[in-house]
């Protein structure tokens, strides 16, 4: 498909002499009879309706919808999809509703999702014989024409072409760049009207610069040839998500879920914008951004976290301190893009609008401000309803009436302490940042904020301490290639295996992951200042299974550390094989209780002569010749202290 949009603007390339309108007659004239149900096609900026006509000429839609982002269309296309039954507004709040998609659409498809390039090794790394590569998969363009070709042509027959013009980070930002999605999923455009900037300013900052191709389809034309559950139109055997970065193209088929659909996600501001910043010096990454104030002394210390999915990365940017002295405000929940200044300053933004959040497990113990963020304004997917029009999933027993009477996600009638559970394991809640009650001021600031720590972590039950500092941005890039957790409901993997995930980026690479490794090594050069890097474990366990961290809103007193050890004190930490641990009294342990200190800092030897040797091999078999040679000798050292230090 790559093949057929570059071949349509080769028609194209032979017209540069005419003039602007005599492009639009041309492009006009490629989408034949199909009419415009909303807005001006011929005010769209010139490449934009190239890109329309072309996958107009190939979907071939009934219509074509220009979205502006505004409240009246999203009443609009609500009312449409309560008619249609796909949404039913939960009485309880204001204006909140609820949906059930195709119990066969329900999370992320890791295995269908691909990235294609003319050179293999531009996306995927070189693995080692007999091994199957897991970061990343790469599909050869010829191939992946052939796939495209036995989907797109006609996938949209029957329904409307929404066009959607959105801005990934705050509209005109230096660090912000702009996208525009197809899609037949009216679903799709409500919800990308909430995690991205929909609006018609974009066509205005656009001008005639690049963008982001998004291209979507359930891949249910009319007449349907599958019958549609819960109203939710999709074709789950033939799944298809491909990236293409060379042209910053995105082209999605057969699912309208989540990361699967809603394209400025994981699929643009991960795969895509990863490769735009290897190409201009930056970071695109799996990560959080929160600020956090020391009210004592007004100082704030802006941090950034990466954690694989459902290992409470949303809880941490949201936190709600237990200890007094600390006001924690969130920039964002999820994806941070990071450039350095002038003065060498890393500076990141959020470049999402909304949260995406998991719904199971979240309460108003574990995230107290993102209940109260999705109290209005949000949508919510596969979760339970009760019978006075309220949500429900799993881990709001303690929140709601327990003999009140509750619809699961698959329609069957419930109550709280049957058998059985109310909510998808990924269900989720789709609701505006801006409601956040400790959103930070300057989360939609054009520069951004300024970056002093970054943390990687994981679901570790044992052998990892509860915090630990890297020696060296090579040591803390290396920490981060070795990422490790258990399995999450986010994609389709099942179980608590312990899968390795580095730097959380596992699901969402974009290109080879040795040169993503060698280009985190490349930043530390002059003048930019790298922000110290650190690893949590919030989740090891006792012998009896038991945690040996109470988590949650206690998290800031290990923050309190980071955060003091990024401002240079040096009496608080002692030199460990691994890192720098916290000196033995060094984090506030007031009020918690019987901790056992040294089980949470406790290095086995042979747990940790084991890790390394299995981290070695997962590089070798994921990576092989790729991995940068720093990253191979941060290992040698490691194993070398581990051995004599241990």
């Amino acid at each position: 498909m790559a093949k057929h949009y570059e071949r349509f603007n080769a028609m194209l390339a032979d017209e540069e002499h005419v003039q602007f309108h005599e492009v639009h007659e041309i492009v006009v004239q490629k989408l034949g009879h199909i009419p415009i149900v909303k807005g001006d096609f011929a005010h769209l900026p010139n490449k934009v309706q190239r890109f329309v006509a072309a996958w107009v000429q190939e979907c071939r839609p009934r219509a074509v919808y220009i979205c502006d982002g505004s409240d009246e269309e999203a009443h609009e296309i609500i009312h449409k999809l309560e008619e249609r039954g796909l949404l039913h507004k939960l009485r309880k709040y204001e204006e909140c509703y609820i949906c059930r998609t195709d119990p066969a659409d329900v999370a992320r498809v890791e295995s269908k999702t691909f990235v294609t390039t003319e050179d293999k090794y531009d996306s995927v790394a070189h693995v080692r014989e007999g091994v199957q590569g897991i970061m990343g998969q790469w599909m050869s363009p010829e191939l992946m024409e052939v796939e495209m070709n036995n989907r797109f042509p006609g996938c949209m027959a029957g329904r409307c072409m929404y066009i959607i013009p959105f801005s990934m980070g705050p509209i005109g930002s230096p660090l912000s760049k702009i996208g525009v999605q197809l899609t037949d999923s009216n679903y799709v455009l409500l919800c990308m009207r909430i995690m991205t900037r929909v609006s018609p300013k974009v066509w205005e900052v656009l001008g005639d610069n690049e963008f982001v191709r998004c291209v979507h389809s359930m891949g249910c034309p009319r007449p349907v040839q599958r019958k549609v559950i819960n109203h939710w139109p999709c074709n789950p055997e033939k799944i298809l998500i491909a990236h293409f970065p060379e042209i910053r193209e995105i082209c999605s088929y057969g699912s309208g879920y989540g990361g699967n659909s809603l394209l400025g996600k994981k699929c643009f501001a991960l795969r895509i914008a990863m490769n735009i910043a290897r190409d201009e010096g930056w970071l695109a990454e799996h990560m959080l951004i929160m600020g956090i104030t020391e009210e004592k002394t007004g100082r704030e210390t802006f941090i950034a976290a990466a954690f694989p999915s459902a290992c409470g990365k949303t809880n941490l940017a949201m936190l709600n301190p237990t200890i007094p002295g600390f006001k924690v405000r969130v920039v964002g929940d999820d994806i941070a893009w990071m450039r350095f200044d002038e003065n060498g300053e890393l500076y990141g933004i959020n470049p999402e609008a909304g949260f995406f959040g998991v719904a199971p497990g979240t309460n108003m113990k574990t995230n107290p401000n993102a209940m109260l963020t999705c109290l209005k304004n949000s949508i919510f997917t596969n979760v339970g309803e009760t019978a006075d029009g309220g949500f429900y999933w799993e881990g709001l027993e303690d929140e709601v009436d327990k003999n009140i009477a509750i619809t699961t996600w698959l329609g069957e009638n419930w109550r709280i302490g049957q058998p059985g559970k109310a909510a998808h394991p990924n269900a989720r809640f789709t609701c505006p940042a801006g409601q956040c009650p400790i959103i930070h001021p300057k989360w939609e600031d054009p520069k951004g904020v300024p970056i002093s720590a970054i943390i990687f972590g994981g679901r570790r039950p044992v052998g990892v301490p509860l915090v630990y500092e890297a020696f060296s941005w090579e040591h803390g890039v290396t920490v981060g290639a070795c990422v490790k957790s258990e399995a999450t409901a986010a994609a389709e993997h099942v179980g608590k295996q312990i899968m390795h995930d580095p730097m959380a980026m596992r699901p969402f690479m974009g290109y080879n992951f040795g040169k993503y490794l060698g280009h985190w090594l490349s930043l530390n050069k002059a003048p930019h200042k790298v922000p110290k890097i650190f690893h949590v474990n919030w989740f090891r366990l006792n012998e009896k299974g038991q945690f040996l961290w109470p988590g949650f809103g206690d998290n800031i007193r290990v923050l309190d550390w980071v955060i003091r050890r990024v401002h240079e004190e040096e009496s608080i930490a002692v030199k460990s094989p691994i890192g720098w641990l916290p000196k033995k009294g060094s984090i506030n342990m007031d009020g918690l209780g019987p901790v056992d200190w040294n089980e949470l800092f406790s290095l086995p030897k042979h747990y940790w002569e084991d890790d390394i040797r299995e981290s070695r091999r997962f590089l070798e078999d994921q990576a092989n010749g790729d991995v940068p040679p720093a990253i191979w000798k941060e290992l040698d050292e490691l194993e070398k202290r581990v051995k004599e230090g241990l």
